[in-house]
C-alpha cells in the first residue's frame, strides 16, 4: 500500500513539474457535478479458519478468493478552483460489487455450520487534488475513506461493516457543454475482519465451537470510466 501511495505522488509531482508553464484554467472544472460510473473490479478476499485442536479437527484452512466483475456506480461532488492551475475535488460515490468467502462444515447446504461472509455496497468519501492540464483536461490523485456493508451467515458472530482507505489516480475532461468524462485506476484496502463460532447449533455439522475463528483481509483494485455533467 505504501509503495502505491509513493508511486501516485511521484507521478503527480512529475506532471506538476512538466506542466508548470502550460496554459490552463482550473475554473473550467469548478462547480458541482454528478456522474454515472462503469467499473471493473478485481477483488481479493483472503480468508482463514482455525479450529482449536480437540474441539473440532484442529484445522487451519486458507481460503483465497480472487474475482473480477463489471459493476456500476454513482458519484456526486464539487470542484473548488485554487488559482489558474489547481483545484480541489471533494465528493462521494456509491458502487455495488460483491466479494464472498465461504467455508463448508456440512454436506447440507442449509446447515448453520456453513459460514459465508459477504462484502457489498461500497461507499467512498474522497478528496482529490487536481492539476489543470489544459482548459478542458485535468489530472488528479484521490484519497478517500471507504465503508462496505457485510453480511454473515452460519453459526458465527455477525461482523460489523468494513472500513478502509482508497487511493487512485485519474484524468477528467470537461466539454464546453458541461458533460465530462473521467477515467481512473485505484486501490482499496479494508481493515481485517474476524469472527468466531457461537456454539449454538446442534451437535454435529451445525455446531461451530466458540474457539473456532474465521478471518479475512479484503482488498479491491478498480478501473472505471465515468460520464457525468458539471453544473
Amino acid at each position: 500500500m505504501n509503495k502505491l501511495k509513493t508511486m501516485l505522488c511521484a507521478v503527480f509531482t512529475l506532471m506538476l513539474v512538466n506542466l508548470s508553464t502550460a496554459y490552463s484554467d482550473s475554473s473550467n472544472f469548478a462547480g458541482p457535478y454528478v456522474g454515472f460510473q462503469l467499473l471493473g473490479l478485481g477483488a481479493e478476499f483472503d480468508g482463514q479458519s482455525n479450529s482449536a485442536a480437540g474441539t473440532s479437527s484442529g484445522e487451519e484452512d486458507q481460503l483465497p478468493v480472487g474475482a473480477t466483475k463489471a459493476t456500476v456506480g454513482f458519484e456526486v461532488g464539487y470542484v473548488l478552483p485554487l488559482g489558474t492551475m489547481f483545484a480541489i475535488d471533494v465528493g462521494g460515490q456509491m458502487l455495488s460489487g460483491e466479494a464472498k468467502i465461504d467455508h463448508s462444515n456440512s454436506g447440507d447446504s442449509d446447515s448453520a455450520g456453513n459460514v459465508s461472509i459477504t462484502m457489498d455496497d461500497h461507499y467512498t468519501y474522497y478528496i482529490a487534488p487536481t492539476i489543470a492540464l489544459s482548459d478542458t483536461s485535468s489530472l488528479y490523485i484521490k484519497a478517500g475513506v471507504v465503508q462496505a456493508e457485510t453480511n454473515t451467515t452460519g453459526d458465527v458472530q455477525p461482523i460489523p461493516n468494513l472500513h478502509g482507505e482508497m487511493w487512485a489516480i485519474g484524468t477528467r475532461t470537461v466539454l464546453p457543454s458541461g458533460i465530462f468524462i473521467r477515467t481512473e485506476a485505484g486501490y482499496t484496502e479494508y481493515n481485517g475482519i474476524s469472527t468466531h463460532g457461537k456454539g449454538g447449533g446442534t451437535v454435529g455439522g451445525d455446531l461451530i465451537d466458540v474457539n473456532t475463528t474465521f478471518s479475512a483481509e479484503p482488498t479491491i483494485v478498480h478501473g472505471n470510466v465515468s460520464v457525468g455533467f458539471r453544473f
